[in-house]
């Protein structure tokens, strides 16, 4: 005998198109002063992220990731985030960070190599940077698992790239998420690239979204360009967490407009051709030209909106600098709760020097 024991589908929300127009069979209820300020928080997060790349090539801040491209997928989905949900981010997400509050003086000092710049401020429901790739997710799932346990109306959300989903620790997090229902939203920013490894290297099923599948939950991929389908694809998956549906994976299909970090030249491997061809589906400049058509913005507002993120930016910069080194020592004293032997003879030859 031979028959068909269960079917599935992946479901594709792009609301916002190339050109400005949307559709408002879809459209999230969003007031004119939320759009206007997501779209602040977008050109924000470019500015201050173009101003990190030139510092670093100064030799002014360490290796950085640019997140060029991507703002729709890190502030729409930020936006939908409420106070007490709790955030875990891979090393891209300086765009969720300002959109949730954190100074980005702060965000300097830290990608200065200032290990204080890492500690997130008291009651910001943040989780620090994570460089290793993949590992953050049982972070979020293991804060959900608790939350749930605790009878918290809390969700977390958790942010990675399309390399992390070949990673043990990613499905790992997706099984427990799954077996528990867990409620933890997982946020695919699918960019096309893992430094010079292509997403076709990643996977051969057509979409990363129907990898919930196999977990026993929902998937789901947006046009991660566009800023209104990732608010409402996330906002429907938190608010579903938090009433007790469980996880859900969200595949923000987006692209890396930059080299993978400062350390990488993607002009090696990735066709000009193809990063010319993503330009024109730019996050920004979609977002201003429904707003341009709904009459909410004009070339006065973004003249001033530049001038206003550029004194912000400049302003963050000099109060980062002027804050002295920090004592060499204290690169111990947040590892372990005690240190381990190995870390106090470390410490005992970095006195004697």
């Amino acid at each position: 005998m031979k028959k068909t024991l269960v079917t599935f589908k992946v479901d594709y929300l792009q609301i916002l198109n190339e050109k400005g127009d949307v559709d408002s069979k879809l459209m999230p209820k969003l007031a004119n002063e939320d759009i206007r300020k997501m779209y602040r928080m977008m050109v924000l997060s470019r500015l201050f992220n173009d101003k990190m790349l030139k510092l670093q090539r100064q030799g002014r801040l360490g290796t950085l990731a640019s997140l060029k491209g991507q703002e729709a997928a890190q502030i729409g989905s930020a936006y939908a985030l409420q106070p007490m949900d709790m955030m875990f981010p891979s090393f891209r997400e300086h765009g969720v960070y300002l959109a949730r509050g954190l100074s980005m003086s702060g965000l300097l000092v830290g990608m200065a190599g200032d290990e204080r710049g890492q500690r997130v401020p008291d009651g910001s429901q943040n989780f620090m940077m994570s460089v290793p790739v993949g590992t953050h997710p049982l972070h979020a799932t293991g804060y959900a698992w608790g939350m749930k346990m605790r009878k918290k109306n809390v969700a977390t959300i958790t942010y990675f790239g399309d390399g992390a989903t070949s990673e043990g620790d990613f499905h790992e997090a997706m099984n427990f998420a799954g077996t528990f229902q867990a409620p933890v939203v997982f946020f695919n920013q699918n960019n096309q690239w893992a430094i010079s490894v292509p997403r076709s290297r990643q996977t051969h099923a057509q979409t990363t979204a129907q990898k919930a599948i196999a977990y026993g939950f929902d998937g789901i991929q947006v046009d991660g360009n566009d800023v209104f389908a990732v608010y409402k694809a996330t906002k429907d998956a938190l608010d579903k967490a938090r009433k007790g549906g469980g996880p859900t994976f969200i595949e923000a299909y987006t692209y890396r407009m930059d080299d993978h970090t400062t350390a990488d030249a993607s002009a090696r491997y990735r066709d000009q051709k193809e990063v010319d061809a993503w330009a024109k589906k730019d996050p920004i400049d979609r977002l201003r030209k429904y707003m341009e058509k709904k009459k909410l913005w004009s070339k006065k507002d973004e003249e001033k909106l530049l001038a206003d993120c550029t004194m912000q930016i400049e302003a963050a910069v000099a109060e980062a600098e002027k804050i002295p080194p920090p004592d060499p020592m204290e690169m111990f004293t947040s590892m372990y709760a005690e240190p381990t032997p190995l870390l106090k003879d470390e410490m005992d030859e970095l006195r004697g020097r």
